[in-house]
């Protein structure tokens, strides 16, 4: 699957986000997400739950795209994200790639960069599991 993904039919969690994919293969998702104070702690900076949710999401959106001809999904299992700057407000660019990929488990590696310079903002890797579909085979 090629092309833009809308989230916010799949997940209004992941659509509060503001996280927009524009490319998404089993070998590669890319997309952005805008930050501002929506997504601000109480000392206003972004909350690190924004970025843990971004690279689970971009990590899973492709691992499973990776497996759907098998008839099946990928579930995180971990979640390993590490915050580099602060960030107050601004364009993130997101991308997401496999380290790995087997039969039962991917690993997958994502990246936030500030839009405006490159510069890294977090990074995360996600271990995940395929399984099944409900109702799969």
């Amino acid at each position: 699957m090629s092309g833009p993904v809308d989230l916010n039919a799949a997940s209004a969690f992941v659509a509060a986000t503001g996280l927009e994919l524009t490319e998404v293969t089993g070998a590669r998702v890319s997309g952005h997400i805008e930050v501002g104070p929506q997504h601000h702690t109480p000392w206003g900076v972004v909350h690190g739950g924004v970025y843990c949710t971004v690279v689970e999401s971009a990590a899973s959106v492709g691992a499973s795209t990776a497996v759907a001809e098998r008839g099946q999904f990928a579930v995180g299992v971990n979640n390993s994200t590490d915050f580099l700057r602060p960030m107050v407000a601004g364009r993130l660019d997101v991308v997401a790639e496999p380290v790995q990929q087997g039969k039962t488990l991917q690993l997958w590696l994502v990246t936030l960069a500030r839009a405006e310079d490159g510069k890294l903002v977090a990074r995360g890797q996600v271990r995940l599991q395929n399984v099944q579909l409900p109702g799969g085979v």
